[in-house]
């Protein structure tokens, strides 16, 4: 276990290291300790010789080499401009769990006015002068400490209360999406819901919505939470099911919130699945010009993608998803205790979204999902988790490099260019949108082997472990000019081209921008 304490100068992070330390019964390092053994110099000579510029170097290497050093547990007391370098940032993430301690400016100025040898604070030790360069400093790194694990507030709680927290965001890390200011964490695991009232941040109103199939079995606890917490909410129940991702749902929720009187301080909460959480999004993404969305996903599909990235649409007549916007959300809690209620048949078609991510992934994520397909099949919590878990960090980094669809994260479009032209020719809801796209993967695959790229065996891969899953693979009776017409609505469509994903062995995923009647002749039979 790695932890790394963050935050600005004054928040705590020396005496919290210290608590923290204690607890996981790891040793408590200091980062800028590190800096002055390897350097043999003080961190005020350092600025005075080279300035901060030629500070920041030492202090990578010595980051760097700490993380190098392998099998070693501790927790490490950051610098506080640490995580401004975006490297060393993204290794802490990757290696660890990145906490930034937070206190108020008031708390800051009184714990740094009688310190002295604090070279980024130009000499300001106290009044007026220290008060506007700690302001400007937090503006500053505000994007950089952002993007951590979580955040703990250190002026309004006790060392041991501040250690406990943080200790119980290490034993049971979130993934993060970290985007600057508009970073978020996706909790996954059993229970995990009941941290909604910690991750809200007290928004002015709520608007809660759901669906009828999911209200009867889920609705009164949350909105029995929101009643505790003391929160304006009113609840909108939609009908279920694909049919229903249009424009109407959207509209309904719109005239709720309206007519409630929500402010830009409102949040829209999604508990549901997919068509939930896209109708939630787009309408939290226009309302006002935009305010904050969470989601409570409780489908298998949406757990592992679409409640994660940002995405948000509804389907029309003329194919899916072309209406819609880029929001990211809030917050995600992946609770798979609720993945108890879900159908049989809802279940196994959310693993066509799962064996995607993990052919993306890598090769261990496809051998992984291989050894827990009967611990899947039977719900076993520990395998669902750390499925979800899975797919949740392979979004999160895909997102992450490419938020809005310029290159990369394309490759999440693996088997849906095929598939969703299924789904839509279908008729919104005759066709569940996995069993679609683990069509659409059979198709890829084919197309992929008549391209070179992928070896046959390979690909009887991917298909069984669909099949694993009782995943329908046989392609070909779907393959008609009426269902493959739908592929010209794609809305990765360039003219007469497409971007079409390919897949090769697991986790070598490209992209390759061919001809429709390219397209079309290479995934025939």
């Amino acid at each position: 276990m790695r932890v790394f304490l963050s935050g600005p100068m004054g928040s705590g992070k020396t005496t919290v290291l210290r608590a923290v330390a204690q607890r996981l019964g790891v040793p408590g390092l200091d980062l800028d300790e590190q800096v002055v053994a390897r350097s043999g110099k003080t961190i005020p000579q350092l600025f005075e010789e080279g300035g901060e510029q030629v500070f920041r170097e030492q202090e990578a290497q010595a980051l760097n080499a700490l993380l190098d050093r392998q099998g070693e547990s501790f927790v490490l007391a950051l610098g506080g401009g640490t995580v401004t370098q975006p490297p060393l940032r993204q290794r802490l993430l990757r290696e660890g769990v990145l906490i930034t301690l937070e206190a108020s400016v008031g708390a800051l100025v009184l714990r740094l006015q009688s310190e002295q040898g604090r070279p980024l604070l130009d000499g300001s030790t106290s009044g007026e002068a220290l008060r506007q360069r700690v302001q400007a400093l937090l503006a500053e790194r505000g994007p950089a400490y952002a993007e951590c694990h979580a955040t703990v507030r250190t002026d309004q709680a006790s060392v041991d209360a501040v250690a406990a927290e943080v200790v119980a965001v290490a034993e049971q890390p979130p993934i993060v999406v970290p985007l600057a200011k508009r970073t978020y964490q996706v909790q996954v695991g059993a229970g995990i819901r009941d941290r909604l009232a910690t991750v809200l941040k007290a928004p002015s109103t709520v608007v809660l919505v759901t669906d009828d199939t999911v209200a009867p079995l889920w609705l009164k606890e949350f909105q029995d939470v929101l009643t505790a917490l003391d929160l304006r909410h009113t609840t909108v129940i939609l009908p279920a099911g694909e049919a229903n991702k249009h424009s109407g749902s959207v509209q309904k929720i719109w005239d709720a919130a309206l007519d409630f009187g929500i402010d830009r301080k409102a949040c829209v909460l999604g508990l549901g699945g997919g068509v939930v959480g896209d109708m939630a999004g787009f309408a939290a993404a226009t309302l006002l010009r935009g305010i904050a969305v969470g989601h409570v996903p409780t489908t298998l599909l949406s757990m592992v993608d679409s409640a994660i990235g940002g995405k948000t649409g509804f389907d029309t007549k003329v194919g899916k998803n072309l209406v819609g916007a880029f929001h990211q959300p809030r917050f995600v809690l992946a609770d798979t205790d609720t993945l108890r209620t879900l159908p049989e048949q809802e279940y196994l078609a959310g693993f066509a979204e799962v064996v995607k991510s993990a052919w993306i992934e890598s090769e261990g994520a496809v051998a992984q999902l291989e050894q827990d397909v009967p611990g899947l099949l039977a719900r076993e919590p520990e395998a669902l988790a750390r499925t979800v878990r899975m797919c949740c960090h392979m979004k999160a980094r895909v997102v992450t490099e490419d938020e809005r669809e310029a290159g990369l994260r394309a490759v999440l479009n693996l088997g849906h260019t095929v598939g969703h032209a299924i789904e839509a020719a279908q008729g919104y809801g005759a066709m569940r949108h996995g069993e679609a796209i683990a069509l659409g993967m059979a198709a890829a695959c084919r197309l992929a082997q008549r391209l070179g790229v992928q070896r046959p065996e390979e690909g009887a891969r991917l298909l069984r472990l669909l099949q694993a899953f009782k995943l329908d693979t046989h392609v070909d009776p779907h393959l008609t000019d009426t269902n493959l017409a739908y592929m010209g609505a794609d809305k990765k469509r360039d003219g007469q081209d497409v971007t079409f994903v390919v897949p090769g062995a697991p986790g070598a995923v490209t992209l390759r921008k061919m001809a429709l009647v390219e397209v079309l002749a290479a995934v025939r039979p």
